[in-house]
């Protein structure tokens, strides 16, 4: 009895602590925006910075639950001095005191939040950086002024840590006592899984620091988060910069690997440039006004297969596919596993080598010679990027900038609501591009999808989709693990289906002479079975459609992934010996090969990259199949694999140049 007590008595005064951080840090997001406010946007008002400013409230819940668990367990369970509770509280203000301070000249400089630069910063001059806080960013009367700050806290806290406790009430009888340690059991739970999840009880309704720029001002963005969950944040993107080692990449067979990829393989160069330059055939269509890749959400290519027909939940890209002005290939893989992976992959033509190039600095630096918007802005296209998410999810909106885009457009800036976790519906994304194009020059639209994605809380049955019927047409089906999930998730993918087909219709109405290039971002997380094949696990489509367009324009099937889009494109519309640079060949001459970092497809089979798992294509002819040499098959995906991955991984690390 003693014990709780103490506990009841120490989670009180935790609980104060609690209160006393987030506070603070509401206090000093509060004094940021006031004295920062000329970095907000002129038409952001009161409602953007409550906005802000709650979103911040929740976020902090984290970093103050961070600080207080460490008083939880070692005061309130462990047994040790209250004092040590007082001492967290010291330091805490000490340490959010002087990075309130620091976060003033730290912004001014970077107009961000504590981010990458800081772990830049360790690989920097050191020494010149700490003279130049001293003479240009007043750090002496900063910290004055945060040891202030520090001492007001400390008065603060200290007082509130006075005040009388509840004392534990009287609990006569076993089943009182048991009902109190349950009910105060649970309610620490709850406690810590709201203040986990960021004023939220799930993952899908919390905020973290990937998704919590939701207003339309970059500077109220970077507000929402507090100085704790911004150096967490430099640190998660610190960790995502480290390479991975990935097979195939061998820095002692650069040029080998150049001449492999390389259109004249006679070439004895040490320079890669001329090793990637091709030149385009000509113009085979007509120069369409407007170029759209859209790029859907876990749009993978299984449920678009004879065997699924029944499932009904492909039939809008299946109908575009029927039509004689499209083009349609199954041999295709995304870049990666995962979203961002694709959208480097296609923005900087450069497959994917366990280098997340999003959070490296060469990325932001100069532009890669792969990629997409230098070549398409050559060809008189302005270059967009339209995201139904955050544009400050994944450092995605500051990459494309970097790598050429004109503009990007994230849900806030084209203000759509809310609607999802990471977004805005795919409806709101494509109604808001198609307003906008009547205003537009000739442009190439980069489109991201948000809403076939967890937590899947769509209104499906106010969207038309019927649960009921596709989860008793799963039942059908072996190793399903749930039907009910799946049919969830198959209407999500029905609705992005849908949605995307109707844009698709409704622009080449408007603008005939638009060209469409419909893939999926990945394909993995919705599998058919317990035990899909390699091909239903990974394969995307790669739907072309437009005017010009012919089922036979390119060869049956041609393999390729999603760094063969933008060759393809520029193989399409560009004039003849017009000069481009990319690793991968366009799939008007392609090399047989598409891959990404775990597996690859040819024209016959498909396989795993790093095991020796290997299977046949479900479309291969039944006349061939004898005739299919697995090794052969294999042999020449590692070749091809090994290739473009040593290009790859030298440019992104060493550059073009080589060799003596």
């Amino acid at each position: 009895m003693e014990f709780l007590k103490r506990f009841f008595d120490g989670i009180q005064r935790d609980l104060r602590l609690f209160v006393f951080v987030l506070i603070l840090l509401e206090i000093y997001r509060g004094l940021f925006i006031f004295f920062m406010s000329n970095y907000m946007s002129p038409e952001s008002g009161g409602a953007a910075i409550a906005t802000a400013m709650f979103a911040g409230l929740r976020l902090s819940l984290k970093t103050a639950g961070a600080v207080t668990l460490l008083s939880f367990v070692f005061v309130s369970i462990g047994g040790v001095s209250s004092r040590w509770r007082l001492l967290i509280g010291i330091v805490a203000s000490l340490i959010f005191s002087l990075l309130f301070m620091l976060r003033f000249p730290y912004y001014k400089a970077f107009q961000s939040t504590f981010g990458l630069e800081i772990v830049q910063g360790f690989n920097d001059d050191i020494g010149a950086i700490i003279v130049t806080a001293f003479q240009e960013y007043g750090i002496i009367w900063r910290l004055f002024v945060a040891l202030i700050l520090t001492l007001l806290c400390i008065a603060a806290f200290s007082r509130l840590l006075l005040i009388r406790t509840i004392p534990l009430p009287k609990l006569e009888g076993t089943m009182k006592f048991a009902g109190f340690c349950a009910g105060l059991t649970v309610g620490i739970f709850l406690f810590g899984l709201f203040v986990r999840f960021g004023g939220s009880f799930t993952y899908g309704g919390g905020i973290n620091w990937e998704n919590a720029g939701i207003t339309n001002d970059v500077f109220l963005n970077e507000c929402i988060l507090d100085d704790g969950q911004a150096l967490y944040r430099a640190r998660s993107m610190a960790l995502r910069m480290e390479a991975g080692e990935i097979s195939g990449v061998d820095p002692d067979k650069i040029l080998e690997s150049a001449q492999i990829i390389a259109v004249n393989k006679e070439l004895d160069e040490r320079n890669l440039a001329p090793y990637l330059e091709r030149k385009a055939a000509g113009e085979r269509i007509p120069k369409p006004k407007h170029i759209f890749i859209i790029l859907g959400e876990t749009f993978m290519q299984w449920p678009m297969l004879g065997k699924y027909d029944e499932l009904m939940v492909a039939e809008g890209i299946k109908s575009l596919i029927a039509e004689d002005n499209c083009y349609y290939s199954r041999n295709f893989m995304p870049n990666g596993d995962f979203t961002s992976t694709a959208v480097t992959g296609v923005l900087t033509g450069l497959p994917d080598v366990n280098i997340r190039l999003n959070y490296q600095a060469r990325t932001y630096d100069k532009l890669y010679i792969t990629s997409m918007a230098p070549v398409f802005r050559e060809l008189g296209y302005t270059v967009d990027f339209w995201y139904g998410g955050m544009p400050s999810w994944d450092s995605i909106a500051k990459m494309a900038k970097a790598q050429g885009f004109d503009n990007f457009y994230g849900y806030p800036d084209f203000n759509a609501p809310k609607q999802t976790t990471w977004g805005t519906k795919d409806e709101n994304l494509f109604n808001a591009l198609l307003e906008h194009l009547a205003e537009e020059p000739p442009t190439i639209h980069l489109i991201l999808t948000t809403t076939n994605h967890p937590p899947y809380n769509l209104d499906l049955a106010a969207e038309g989709y019927d649960v009921k019927a596709v989860t008793e047409a799963l039942r059908k089906f072996d190793n399903v693990d749930d039907v009910n999930q799946l049919a969830i998730e198959l209407g999500h993918y029905w609705y992005m289906d849908e949605v995307i087909t109707n844009f698709v219709r409704e622009t080449s109405a408007k603008y005939p002479e638009s060209l469409f290039v419909i893939t999926g971002d990945h394909a993995i997380r919705c599998d058919p079975s317990t035990h899909p094949t390699i091909f239903e696990h990974q394969s995307v489509p790669f739907v072309l459609y437009g005017a010009g367009i012919t089922k036979d324009l390119l060869p049956p099937d041609a393999v390729g992934d999603h760094i063969s889009i933008v060759p393809t494109l520029i193989e399409l519309i560009a004039p003849k010996d017009f000069a481009y640079y990319t690793v991968a060949p366009s799939l008007f001459d392609s090399d047989g090969v598409g891959f990404n970092n775990t597996a690859f497809v040819t024209s016959k089979v498909a396989g795993q990259i790093d095991t020796e798992v290997i299977e046949l294509l479900p479309h291969v002819p039944s006349n061939e199949l004898n005739d299919v040499n697995l090794a052969e098959e294999r042999a020449h995906a590692e070749e091809i694999i090994g290739a473009m991955r040593t290009v790859a991984h030298w440019i992104i690390t060493k550059g073009l140049f080589f060799g003596g």
